[in-house]
């Protein structure tokens, strides 16, 4: 197969599905009947529901639900071959996370921006609403101790073994720091220039690239800061800690849209690439199948349900809930604009998946093989060298796609701070509460905003530095329950106020089998470790955990079994 004939085909079937079926779904739920503003507008309060230009909403959508999570993926599913990764990326971009992603926000713009808790809330139950908060809640506090470990292992110096500073192999780590705080600064400046001097969009965004391109060569060139990853994390927890309760217009959506930028400079980068190119596939070094059982060294790994699992973001993730139905619904200004901006975003996040599997081809040719940002990084730096007087090329893009990579890990990290503090505030309220309905009482501490970042902060930054990487095996199938949950809540939703739900059904229970399956297999491998003896508290954490996530899934689908096959409708 060749690389361009493959994204030629799967850009054009996406771009089907976003006018055909995406024109299909609006017209099913009655998108853009409700002639009424939207609660960015109705509930305006300059901190977390402030309207936003539809460009620059799709900017903060689109780095928050990407992220590095349409690269890992399809590197870590490669080994079942290129054309299973392909086939779910598309069918499941189409018709399960795009369904799913453009459903969220628009049933919490329905509800006030509140997020699919809420939503569960109204249409299902209080107890499944308290059931589902704990467990976004809980895997928020994952990805949050996940991410700032990673950007501060980004960050971190390197030492030798004698503990001195190792300056030329920190100088990478140095570099990439150096980029991002100059990345934050010129963010508060673009939305200061935007929302308080009401300075022209277009000169603002001109000015905001010219900003980047300058950064990064700054950055490349001058690193003075050489600081351990324990130092690191402690900054990187201040940082997350202000960004969740800063309004959203000075930091979180000027710097997501400018963020955007290099998103899209990467996909051009990489099609440019693949065009320049076109490589063929070596059927030898990436197959297009490898079979339905694969040993990738670690014991056998089956296509079901592991590719449904490790090919989240680029086909569906539950993380895209909660940011449709936290942070974006809060900031949409119109309702016509949740098409291109959530199930267009989706979408947009699918070509990306499919451009990493064209690097993934040529990276196993070129001996990119260290790790995933090495591959996607020197699959896409090789191929546009290996077009004709662009040879010299190579290097630079190489480091230029690593620092874009790694930014990508910052801005996740903040929208998941924000968006777990949310998850907190809302497990207190009553139905159709907002915190500023609770004015005295212990709830009132509960749901105050800056003391539910304090608490997600102090643990999400303590379990980073400890031991989160030993129940991290378990986000996969945690994430997938979500998007069948969301899914499930929104169907629920649908089905009350009498529109057609059936789209969601089908992925629904798709979801919830492969994350059951998932969590089944956990299980079981767990319990052979810790029958094998000397295991440590890991094993044990993550078959407690597993068990726990497979009665919650059953308890959820009971109850909106209930709900949309019940004779009593709420009515929402």
């Amino acid at each position: 197969m060749n690389t361009l004939v493959l994204v030629l085909i799967s850009v054009a079937i996406l771009a089907g599905g976003y006018l055909f079926y995406g024109r299909w779904l609006c017209r099913q739920w009655g998108v853009g009947e409700n002639s009424g503003a939207t609660p960015a507008h109705t509930m305006e309060d300059g901190v977390d529901y402030v309207p936003a230009k539809a460009p620059v909403l799709m900017g903060h959508h689109f780095s928050s639900i990407a992220g590095a999570g349409p690269i890992t993926g399809p590197i870590g599913a490669a080994m079942f071959g290129w054309l299973p990764v392909t086939l779910w990326v598309l069918v499941g971009g189409i018709f399960f996370g795009g369904v799913h992603d453009f459903g969220a926000l628009f049933a919490s713009i329905r509800h006030n921006g509140q997020s699919i808790g809420e939503v569960i809330s109204a249409n299902m139950s209080r107890r499944a609403k308290r059931l589902f908060l704990i467990f976004a809640y809980l895997t928020l506090l994952l990805v949050v101790a996940a991410f700032a470990s990673i950007v501060a292992s980004t960050f971190g110096a390197k030492y030798t073994d004698a503990g001195a500073l190792d300056m030329a192999a920190s100088a990478s780590n140095a570099s990439v720091a150096m980029v991002s705080l100059l990345f934050i600064l010129i963010a508060i400046v673009f939305g200061f220039c935007v929302y308080r001097r009401n300075t022209s969009m277009t000169v603002s965004t001109i000015l905001g690239i010219v900003a980047i391109i300058a950064i990064m060569a700054i950055g490349m060139n001058f690193h003075p800061i050489y600081l351990s990853t324990n130092t690191w994390m402690i900054i990187v927890g201040i940082y997350i800690a202000i960004a969740s309760v800063a309004p959203v217009w000075i930091l979180l959506q000027p710097r997501d849209y400018l963020s955007s930028f290099l998103l899209y400079a990467m996909l051009f980068v990489a099609f440019v690439g693949v065009v320049g190119a076109h490589p063929n596939i070596n059927p030898e070094l990436f197959p297009a199948f490898a079979g339905f059982a694969v040993d990738n060294g670690n014991g056998i790994q089956y296509l079901f349900p592991i590719l449904f699992t490790t090919v989240a973001c680029g086909a569906i993730s539950g993380f895209h809930s909660l940011v449709s139905s936290g942070t974006t619904s809060k900031q949409l200004d119109k309702e016509t604009d949740a098409k291109p901006i959530a199930y267009g975003g989706m979408l947009l996040e699918c070509v990306l998946a499919i451009l990493t599997l064209c690097a993934i081809a040529y990276a196993r040719e070129t001996g990119h093989t260290a790790g995933a940002t090495d591959i996607f990084a020197g699959g896409i730096a090789a191929m546009v060298a290996a077009i004709p007087g662009l040879a010299g090329l190579e290097n630079i893009l190489y480091t230029l796609l690593i620092l874009t990579y790694s930014a990508f890990c910052l801005t996740s990290l903040d929208t998941a701070t924000r968006l777990a503090r949310f998850m907190f505030q809302e497990f207190w309220l009553e139905p159709g509460q907002t915190a500023k309905d609770v004015t005295d009482g212990y709830k009132k501490l509960l749901v105050n905003p800056y003391f539910a970042t304090a608490v997600t902060v102090v643990i999400g930054i303590l379990l980073g530095m400890t031991g989160y990487s030993k129940i991290w095996g378990l986000f996969g199938s945690a994430n997938q329950l979500l998007a069948g949950l969301g899914l499930l809540a929104v169907a629920a939703w649908l089905g009350n106020i009498g529109r057609n739900n059936k789209m969601f059904l089908f992925p629904m229970a798709f979801m919830m089998v492969v994350t059951i399956c998932s969590l089944a297999i956990t299980v079981k491998n767990q319990l052979g470790i810790i029958s094998a003896g000397g295991a440590d508290w890991g094993p044990y954490a993550q078959t407690i955990l597993a068990v726990l996530l497979i009665i919650l899934a059953v308890l959820l689908v009971m109850e909106g079994i209930h709900t949309l096959f019940g004779s009593k409708k709420k009515h929402a």
